[in-house]
């Protein structure tokens, strides 16, 4: 039986990031083929109540605030609250996240400065996942995993 695997819906190509973009990554699409696993797409802003495409988001400190000043934290915990649900339901052992993002980035996101700049550091709902025993990887590790 294939194993289940969360993975970021935009990595699925699903244009739901904030700039309403999403890519097909080629790793998980021959994963997809070959039947090796099934792959679980999330997308905790969407599942959290934001819209796509949506103002940029970071974290900054325990609170997510867009670029305009709104502070979205709550959006993001609900998200990734759902998002935990689904792991459970769906018996996942892995998730599969897109990179430097403040709900799913694991070890790098950006800093909260709006300036492209780089901290050490991780999404809420990638905290949330590994806090709850499920493991955690960014899309540049996708052909890692999958092997």
């Amino acid at each position: 039986m294939a194993e289940n695997i969360l993975v970021s819906a935009c990595l699925l190509g699903v244009k739901c990031r904030y700039d309403g973009s999403g890519y097909l990554d080629e790793n998980l699409e021959r994963a997809i083929k070959e039947g090796k696993v099934n792959l679980i797409p999330v997308c905790p802003e969407i599942l959290g109540g934001l819209t796509t495409p949506r103002t940029p988001c970071e974290k900054q400190g325990e609170r997510i605030m867009a670029k305009d000043g709104r502070d979205c934290t709550a959006e993001f915990e609900k998200g990734a609250q759902e998002v935990l649900r689904l792991a459970k339901l769906y018996g996942c052992r892995l998730a599969i996240l897109k990179e430097r993002s403040p709900s799913c980035g694991y070890g790098k996101i950006y800093d909260g400065s709006f300036s492209g700049l780089l901290t050490d550091g991780s999404g809420l709902t990638a905290q949330l996942l590994v806090k709850n025993g499920i493991r955690v990887v960014g899309e540049s590790r996708t052909e890692e995993v999958l092997k």
